[in-house]
């Protein structure tokens, strides 16, 4: 632990002696390494990555943060170029159709991975990939799928070694299917930033911003990977911070359907600043548990409200949607199974089903490690937090 915390000091001072993220992480000299100047232009994204970029310099990056940072732009910048220069030389994908997408939201820590993960067991549906996300095309000639998987894999392990917790609380590797924030961060409005860093600056932008520049990418993004694949399929799509932009997901996709998976806020919210601190502290020379505590607070009271207008206002036509409780879920999946298929009028063969039981059966706690966590040791207080959410807690009987 000495030993750590002497390389950690010695890491930070070189952060400040050679001044790395203005160095590393200056907006225009990466907009010129990437040559993605017109693209961002194209995705309305320019600004959002200079403010993105800002907020780095100020949220004190460990020395390895700094790097990771600039290798997470630069990977985004240049595939985001890449996908620009692909779509110009082939306009038709860009006209593939995308049908009646699901999607699944909620609450996080509420099995909406575990619904992800049960739902792809069906061949019929198709979900982006983690490896897909971040290599969607060749990064050179001859650059195979299997190559580019084994390259993400070898990231997620070294990511592992620096994180050890993580896949307790979130078991992943390069095939499992990926969640939104991930394509959508391609053209900088994402709230996966504000997971990794402290960036009050652009985390109350983001909350402020229009989202439908960010949808319009995620639907070319998928119509890419469907290009890939040769012909269209019926995407399932997930990420629990859809519940914060659901007028621009249906401005994007109007015959999207969803399914709301739905737990008390007052069983989540620890895990989700757990988390939350698991994912800093690779990055960050100092991880503010009360300061992460408040985050996700306020994210997800805003996220029960969220849901509850877009009831409210009828948003999506009942049809389209469907409410499930994550102790439903977990105590009887392959029924929930049956109801989400029964009421998107989806055929479930019996192979299918048989698969998913066998994905139930050979993974205990749905693959989870276990991990628990404390609202005191962010500071939130349940006292305080019941009457915020008393309303959403009474709507769906969490």
């Amino acid at each position: 632990m000495l030993g750590r915390r002497l390389l950690a000091d010695f890491g930070q001072r070189a952060v400040t002696a050679l001044g790395l993220p203005e160095r590393l992480l200056g907006a225009d000299a990466l907009i010129r390494r990437s040559g993605a100047a017109n693209a961002l232009a194209d995705h309305e994204a320019t600004d959002p990555l200079r403010l993105l970029l800002q907020g780095y310099h100020s949220a004190e990056l460990s020395f390895i943060g700094c790097f990771a940072a600039r290798f997470d732009m630069l990977r985004r910048l240049t595939n985001l170029r890449a996908l620009e220069a692909r779509a110009a030389t082939d306009p038709a994908i860009l006209q593939s159709p995308l049908a009646a997408p699901i999607f699944i939201t909620g609450l996080p820590r509420s099995g909406t991975t575990f619904l992800f993960k049960l739902l792809a067991e069906d061949p019929e549906n198709r979900s982006p990939a983690v490896w897909e996300t971040v290599y969607p095309l060749p990064r050179k000639p001859g650059d195979t799928a299997a190559a580019r998987i084994a390259a993400m894999q070898r990231q997620l392990d070294a990511f592992d070694r620096m994180a050890p917790q993580f896949q307790a609380i979130h078991p992943i590797e390069a095939t499992s299917p990926q969640e939104c924030t991930e394509i959508s961060a391609h053209v900088f409005r994402s709230f996966r930033f504000e997971t990794t860093h402290h960036i009050p600056g652009y985390r109350s932008w983001l909350h402020a911003a229009d989202h439908l520049p960010a949808y319009r990418f995620h639907r070319q993004f998928l119509q890419h990977l469907q290009h890939n694949d040769g012909q269209p399929k019926r995407w399932v799509l997930k990420c629990p911070d859809h519940v914060f932009t659901l007028p621009a997901l249906k401005q994007a996709y109007p015959d999207a359907r969803l399914i709301f998976l739905h737990r008390d806020p007052l069983e989540v919210l620890a895990s989700v600043a757990g988390m939350t601190e698991i994912l800093r502290r690779p990055f960050n020379v100092n991880v503010d548990r009360v300061a992460i505590g408040r985050q996700v607070t306020e994210d997800w009271v805003a996220g029960t409200s969220a849901m509850l207008e877009a009831e409210a206002k009828g948003l999506f036509p009942s049809a389209q949607v469907l409410h499930l409780r994550f102790r439903e879920l977990t105590a009887q999946p392959l029924e929930a199974i049956e109801a989400i298929y029964a009421h998107f009028a989806l055929p479930l063969p019996a192979a299918v089903r048989q698969r998913m039981e066998r994905h139930v059966a050979d993974r205990p706690r749905g693959g989870y490690g276990g991990l628990t966590f404390d609202l005191a040791d962010y500071q939130i207080d349940p006292a305080v937090l019941r009457p915020r959410v008393a309303d959403y807690q009474a709507r769906f009987g969490v």
